[in-house]
């Protein structure tokens, strides 16, 4: 008689290796796949996008020989008292100094003005932008309205440099005309006339004498 307790006469069969799903498998292969795609792709288009941007913007946003900085602005330490006295200014036209006691009025001219009233304008951080006459037209003056700051004032100058300077109180930049790309720069970075010792005291109210300005639209 068989004893239970015995092995059984028979063999067991042997137990089947668990094998992984081949679904499993190309899932797992697909998704490494996409993954590698995407951090291929995803720099590529980013680099693509900016470039497109860049040239959208032309070269004034760009980087290279042909972007507009304000790496020409000039820089300097003006004194600040008052005189009765015409001053001899070392910059054209002066960047401050001493100055008069009256202020220059707001607005377009169409005479040259006097520096030491246009010069107390700066210390209360106006935009003084001058021109060349002979070399900006009516176009080009008008371009430059457009722009200025109420807090500014637009002026011919004798003997200019260059067609065009935009000055602050103690910064100075020279530009090569009326639709220069650094004008819009700057005005960015000094409009606020920080600069100036007076910062936003306003040139309203100024004298102008016979020189009536036109205030910018």
């Amino acid at each position: 008689m068989y004893d239970a307790q015995l092995p059984p006469p028979y063999p067991q069969p042997l137990p089947q290796r668990q094998r992984r799903p081949v679904a499993g498998v190309v899932l797992a292969v697909l998704s490494a796949v996409l993954v590698l795609l995407v951090a291929i792709t995803v720099p590529v288009v980013i680099a693509v996008q900016r470039e497109e941007r860049t040239a959208a913007l032309g070269p004034a946003a760009g980087s290279g020989e042909q972007a507009a900085t304000l790496d020409e602005v000039e820089e300097y330490q003006s004194r600040r008292d008052h005189t009765d006295d015409d001053v001899d200014y070392p910059q054209t036209p002066p960047v401050g100094g001493p100055h008069a006691d009256e202020w220059l009025q707001c607005g377009v001219y169409d005479k040259p003005v006097r520096d030491e009233n246009a010069v107390h304008s700066l210390e209360h951080g106006t935009i003084w932008i001058t021109y060349d006459a002979d070399a900006v037209d009516g176009d080009g003056v008008a371009a430059l309205a457009e722009v200025l700051p109420d807090e500014g004032i637009i002026s011919p100058y004798p003997d200019l440099p260059v067609p065009v300077v935009v000055t602050v109180w103690d910064r100075q930049l020279q530009l090569e005309g009326a639709d220069d790309p650094r004008l819009a720069l700057f005005l960015d970075e000094y409009g606020d006339g920080h600069s100036s010792p007076e910062a936003r005291a306003s040139c309203e109210g100024g004298v102008s004498g016979d020189n009536e300005p036109t205030v910018p639209a």
